[in-house]
């Protein structure tokens, strides 16, 4: 069983809390004493008040966009893990397809989110495509770094069982791989949103991405930056979620490691 300190240590919170404190009064501060124009850089509190007298607003953008990032997370979990099984499997694969997978991360992600919109029209299918496109390298790269990590020693061992390669990759190469799956469905979970923005900016008619790009031509700033804020707080917890859960699914990689055997 794991502690429950394990799992949640809102003591070690605190650090960064305050130094968001502190971030947020300087802000405040700033907007006060510089002179900004609020239209331009709106203070904290009147972003705090855009959360609540556009909450109606914010929410029903929000569920469009939350449902976006998770489908669209749920296929880069699923090509990701099925290219780095292939890849892991096929040395002459790996070979031919690795070095196309870095490139394709290096096309601005503005610059796609267009085209696929208006390849595959302004449904959610092009925006799922965007998030995945964006989210999928870092879940192959971790998966196959995984993958590669197997001690040889445990390796050497199913084969003197006669296993066969099938059940040494179930028993023994998934296992040590699934660390490097949860480390690369975090970095992934963060620039999904990030990837959902861009493919509304592209087209799309609801979501906070398209309520952002609305709000700032109307000088409604304040409203944008609330937006800002919930895709934050939204990736934040996204993260949180994966993390508790790789805790309860790999409770040994969290042991101490004097505890490790």
């Amino acid at each position: 069983m794991i502690a429950a300190g394990a799992i949640w240590r809102p003591v070690l919170a605190w650090r960064a809390l305050v130094v968001l404190a502190i971030l947020i009064g300087a802000w405040e501060l700033y907007v006060d004493l510089s002179g900004t124009e609020p239209l331009i850089l709106p203070a904290p509190h009147a972003v705090a008040k855009a959360l609540y007298t556009d909450r109606s607003l914010l929410w029903s953008n929000f569920l469009v966009t939350a449902r976006e990032v998770l489908l669209g997370m749920l296929l880069a979990v699923i090509a990701g893990l099925a290219c780095a099984i292939a890849l892991h499997f096929s040395r002459t694969l790996r070979q031919a397809i690795y070095p196309l997978l870095v490139a394709s991360q290096t096309i601005p992600i503005p610059m796609l989110a267009p085209v696929l919109v208006l390849w595959l029209g302004f449904g959610i299918f092009p925006k799922l495509v965007v998030i995945a496109v964006v989210s999928f390298f870092s879940i192959v790269v971790t998966t196959l770094a995984g993958l590669a990590s197997v001690d040889p020693g445990l390796i050497k061992l199913m084969r003197t069982f006669d296993a066969s390669r099938a059940t040494t990759f179930r028993h023994v190469e998934l296992p040590s791989a699934l660390p490097g799956v949860f480390t690369g469905a975090k970095i992934a979970v963060v620039v999904a949103v990030i990837g959902a923005v861009f493919a509304e900016w592209a087209g799309a008619s609801s979501g906070l991405g398209y309520l952002f790009e609305q709000s700032i031509p109307q000088f409604l700033t304040a409203r944008a930056y609330a937006a800002v804020v919930i895709l934050s707080v939204f990736a934040i917890a996204l993260f949180a979620l994966l993390t508790l859960a790789e805790r309860l699914v790999l409770p040994w990689a969290y042991r101490p490691r004097e505890e490790r055997p």
